[in-house]
């Protein structure tokens, strides 16, 4: 085939280019020829341009899916070395290692490994290690609110925009104080996705407690720490002592702007709050 292909080049070199523009069958063939042609050709310009689009579109898509690969990676090497980490401190009970505790970057990419607060939690009850408390079944009941309010919303119910919560939501004074009911372990301590500030709890093995919605934060990640012991304030500016007062008087709560979310989890499920605080009494 190569060679017909070059005796047909060679034998149109030595023909003059009138005869190689002449069709066999005569002028007017020659002539529908060249409509013919020039009607194609520009079809398949158009064709090919959309083809070169294509494979370049295709191109640099190729390129940002490989670097996305690429961050993914790294992200998810950061993820798995502060996992790492974190396991090691809670299984030892010491204070974190100085690189995690230090390492802003690391902790915030394992923060951002998880999508919410329950994922969040899960994970850290996967690590979980022994507990600061003992025999914290047995205060089931007995327990007081970390923080003096009332109750809002219970167990599952439905806030004003129809979103369930697995815990419990309590109206609370501006730059109320937040207590730990019970000896535990602090096993996060500070921002967390759209939940402001988050420290988690652990009184028990197999045990978390997780208070959402603080203003600001006491207690450091890895410290054990007493019950009755200050791990933050509510949110808001001070009251006014009148202010307090004429509300006490008249038993109303206009000035509870401030709410805490509390919610406990055994093992890897959560378990409604309301069964082991004294809910009833501010």
């Amino acid at each position: 085939r190569l060679s017909g292909l070059l005796g047909i080049l060679l034998s149109m070199q030595t023909s003059p280019e009138t005869l190689v523009l002449l069709h066999p069958s005569g002028p007017v063939e020659t002539a529908r020829a060249g409509m013919i042609v020039a009607d194609v050709v520009p079809a398949l310009d158009a064709e090919v341009a959309g083809l070169r689009s294509r494979l370049e579109e295709m191109a640099a898509l190729r390129a940002v899916q490989d670097s996305a690969a690429a961050t993914l990676s790294e992200g998810l090497e950061g993820v798995r070395a502060a996992r790492t980490a974190l396991s090691q401190a809670m299984s030892d009970r010491v204070a974190l290692p100085p690189p995690l505790a230090e390492d802003a970057a690391a902790m915030q990419a394992l923060i951002d490994s998880a999508e919410t607060l329950d994922a969040f939690a899960s994970s850290l009850a996967q690590d979980s290690g022994a507990g600061a408390g003992d025999d914290f079944a047995a205060v089931r009941g007995l327990l007081p609110l970390p923080v003096a309010g009332v109750m809002l919303r219970g167990f599952g119910e439905a806030d004003a925009a129809g979103i369930r919560r697995p815990g419990l939501v309590i109206a609370t004074r501006p730059r109320a104080l937040v207590t730990t009911p019970w000896p535990a372990t602090v096993r996060y301590a500070g921002p967390l996705l759209d939940y402001g500030n988050v420290i988690i709890l652990e009184p028990e093995t197999g045990y978390l407690l997780v208070l959402a919605g603080l203003g600001a934060l006491y207690a450091r990640p890895g410290e054990v720490i007493d019950a009755g012991a200050a791990v933050g304030l509510m949110g808001g500016d001070t009251p006014l002592t009148e202010t307090i007062l004429v509300d006490a008087a008249d038993g109303g709560g206009q000035d509870r702007t401030e709410t805490l979310y509390i919610e406990l989890r055994d093992g890897q499920e959560p378990t409604d709050p309301a069964d082991w605080f004294l809910t009833g009494a501010e």
